[in-house]
């Protein structure tokens, strides 16, 4: 029997898809560096071991899956090429193993990981089912009617999968390492629209994906009333949001989500579209308000009167969308964002964007660029987007006690990279003063 060896096993996508493969009875290891991630502590919990880099962690009976951050002249790339071990990168090996189900992949700039992790909630609680969310969390079951999984864009390599369904949430210019434009993007969607068997679920209120040209059928969800699925008469409670589903114009049922904010409603709106196009009951779809969230999307905590938020928003308009779902849930409280952005060319791309959305925050602290595997430097310094925003200040982790002064407030420590550390700092200085 083989064994699975994942280089870069704490990577987003790849401790979830180890974690899948444990579940299934699979013979799972991996190495990656020794920092700590938040995604290694399910790895830990089902003693999944991970091991320092090394090229004798490679052997030939091995099956050797390594994360797309890592080049071809990685050591135990180099090693499993030498020993000409069975070879994957992470989105090959995904593109075979979900070949076993019924697949939906989640797809879009924004919103991916959340719509995931709600569609997988609302399955998993009528089916035995496999998923495979970008917060790192994976679940195998020997037994999966449905395999819902997260696609990404990024050097187009939701290209290697040939889903069932896709849920496709937006269109819009994000990794411009990579991309040129957006219609550089839209051609890399079109491409995936085409490599889609049985049906496409798109927001219908995004411009872009009103453009696409598919075989399949696609049904279209959003506010306008243009859409075959539709979300009316809105309503933040105490608890969260409610709304009215209208399908082609006829009421269909009232629904509600435990999270504020318009993007919310657009992603359940998806996964009731997606579900109701399998035949699954409006009373399986209601466990939506029993949705638990998914890691660090609007993951929340109090210490003494403050509310603090940790988010991955790392795009203008996921800024936009976390900022609007803070001001939503507390509407009487500031709202202070501590940002730290993510690789150089977005920053560079998006910097005045990155400006106007962080201003819609009553105090803005801004932490050093994080550079990437794939680009460690830029000219860019943390300064030229401090000069456009009114407000902002510059937050070192050795400072971390500048946020004490707002009290009653809502901070939202937002970022891609390890903005993580500047909260479990802060926090720290809060629980020893």
């Amino acid at each position: 029997m083989t064994t699975y060896h994942f280089i870069g096993i704490k990577g987003t996508g790849m401790s979830a898809l180890a974690q899948i493969l444990h579940d299934s009875g699979e013979n799972v290891q991996g190495s990656d560096v020794e920092k700590s991630f938040f995604t290694q502590e399910a790895l830990e919990e089902k003693n999944i071991p991970i091991y320092p880099f090394s090229e004798s962690n490679i052997k030939e009976n091995h099956t050797v899956i390594a994360g797309n951050a890592f080049s071809d002249d990685h050591l135990e790339i180099k090693e499993a090429k030498r020993l000409g071990v069975t070879f994957y990168r992470y989105h090959e090996f995904l593109g075979e193993w979900l070949k076993q189900y019924t697949s939906i992949a989640v797809t879009g700039a924004h919103g991916k990981t959340s719509t995931t992790g709600l569609l997988s909630h609302v399955l998993s609680s009528s089916f035995p089912i496999s998923y495979l969310i970008g917060d790192g969390t994976g679940k195998g079951h020997v037994d999966s009617k449905y395999f819902v999984f997260e696609a990404c864009e990024y050097r187009r390599h939701f290209l290697q999968y040939e889903p069932d369904y896709a849920i496709m949430t937006n269109i819009d210019f994000d990794h411009p390492d990579y991309f040129t434009s957006i219609d550089d993007v839209f051609n890399a969607f079109q491409s995936m629209v085409e490599r889609v068997k049985k049906g496409i679920i798109a927001c219908g209120d995004d411009e872009q994906l009103q453009r696409i040209q598919a075989k399949v059928p696609v049904v279209y969800y959003g506010f306008a009333a243009t859409n075959d699925f539709q979300a009316q008469n809105i309503t933040e409670t105490d608890n969260g949001t409610t709304f009215d589903v209208f399908v082609r114009n006829t009421y269909y049922e009232s629904f509600s989500i435990p999270m504020y904010g318009n993007h919310n409603v657009l992603n359940a709106l998806a996964v009731i579209a997606i579900c109701h196009y399998e035949g699954i009951s409006a009373e399986c779809m209601k466990h939506l308000a029993s949705f638990g969230g998914v890691k660090r999307r609007f993951t929340e905590k109090q210490m003494e009167s403050q509310i603090l938020i940790d988010d991955y928003a790392h795009h203008p308009k996921e800024i936009n969308a976390t900022i609007e779902s803070a001001r939503k849930k507390y509407p009487n409280k500031s709202i202070v964002a501590i940002f730290q952005p993510h690789t150089f060319t977005r920053t560079k791309t998006f910097l005045q964007e990155f400006a106007d959305s962080l201003s819609q925050a009553d105090h803005v602290f801004l932490c050093d660029i994080f550079g990437s595997a794939r680009e460690e430097s830029g000219q860019l310094t943390i300064h030229d987007l401090q000069k456009l925003i009114e407000n902002s200040s510059i937050l070192e982790l050795s400072h971390t006690e500048a946020l004490k002064e707002f009290q009653d407030s809502v901070l939202i420590f937002m970022g891609a990279g390890d903005i993580q550390k500047f909260q479990q700092a802060y926090e720290k200085v809060v629980t020893m003063s």
